[in-house]
C-alpha cells in the first residue's frame, strides 16, 4: 500500500532543506564543533502511516538511506466565506507531514522525471 501521496515542494520546506543540507561550524564554551550535513525532505502522507512504513517506502522510491522520520498532523479547519448567494461554510480536509531526514551525501532530486 502507497503511504506517501506526494512530496512537499513548498518555499517553507525548500528552505528547510538547503538549511539542513549544509555542514555548520559553531562555538561551544570555547571549543568549535562541526554539525553534519543531513537534508531533510518533507511528504504528505497518509494519517494511518507510521515511521517505519515511510521510511521503507522512501528508502524503496528513491534509493536513499533514511536515518530519521518526524511525523506532524495537522487537524482540519472550518472555513466560511460570503458570496451572491449567502453565507458558505466548509472544512479543510487534515493531513499528516512527514519530515525525512537522509543520510550525509543522499539526495532527492523531485524533478529529475520531468520531461
Amino acid at each position: 500500500m502507497a503511504f506517501i501521496i506526494k512530496p512537499l515542494v513548498t518555499e517553507k520546506m525548500t528552505k528547510i532543506t538547503d538549511k539542513s543540507s549544509v555542514e555548520k561550524t559553531y562555538k561551544v564554551k570555547g571549543e568549535e564543533r562541526t554539525k553534519k550535513a543531513e537534508a531533510k525532505y518533507g511528504f504528505i502522507v497518509r494519517p494511518e502511516a507510521n515511521k517505519l512504513e515511510i521510511k521503507n517506502e522512501v528508502e524503496a522510491l528513491y534509493n536513499v538511506t533514511v536515518i530519521d522520520v518526524n511525523t506532524v498532523r495537522y487537524a482540519g479547519k472550518r472555513s466560511s466565506r460570503y458570496t451572491k448567494a449567502g453565507l458558505i461554510k466548509g472544512q479543510k480536509n487534515a493531513f499528516k507531514k512527514a519530515i525525512v531526514t537522509l543520510k550525509e551525501g543522499d539526495v532527492i532530486d523531485f524533478y529529475s522525471n520531468i520531461q
